[in-house]
């Protein structure tokens, strides 16, 4: 009950409908039964970094909010440099946190183009702000087909509640 209580209060706090009512509207992220914020309008992967693909052609990286929160507190990132190919699939980086320093894999082919310098001075910014202030690296890609094969936020919210499952 006091669960409940709770999750209903962050609701209304975060301005998230409960789905029912004239006035219901899908919110613009999931929030998986584990409160990961997993926002639509992004690609997956199964390793838990996310991409978003831009107009102008560049792709921001970044990881999940399921995974900083698994990591616990960032206290390092090393980043590649601009100007370095990155593959599908393939280590960028890694992220040392208070658990554990974990490879971070990018979701698409391509050169980096730009990365967030703030993460040397603030790793946290990670924790905080995964999808925004926290993103790493900036790619052109090479193939912008890379993100046809990777998961929604429906899919990926699936992915980590069975993950976690286990």
């Amino acid at each position: 009950m006091a669960l409940r209580l709770w999750v209903k209060s962050a609701a209304n706090a975060l301005k998230l409908s409960s789905g029912t009512g004239p006035r219901a509207a899908a919110p613009a992220f999931s929030i998986s039964r584990f409160f990961s914020a997993v926002p639509d309008g992004l690609k997956y992967t199964q390793s838990h970094e996310w991409v978003k693909l831009h107009e102008d052609g560049v792709a921001t990286v970044g990881i999940t909010d399921h995974a900083q929160d698994h990591l616990g507190e960032v206290v390092f990132v090393e980043l590649p440099e601009t100007g370095a190919q990155v593959s599908a699939g393939g280590s960028f980086g890694n992220v040392e946190s208070v658990k554990a320093t974990s490879d971070v894999n990018s979701p698409i082919s391509g050169e980096v183009v730009e990365i967030n310098s703030k993460l040397s001075e603030t790793p946290g910014l990670i924790n905080t702000s995964p999808y925004e202030d926290g993103w790493m690296i900036k790619v052109k890609p090479s193939s912008p087909a890379d993100a046809d094969g990777l998961l929604d936020a429906a899919k990926y919210t699936k992915h980590c509640e069975e993950e976690d499952a286990h």
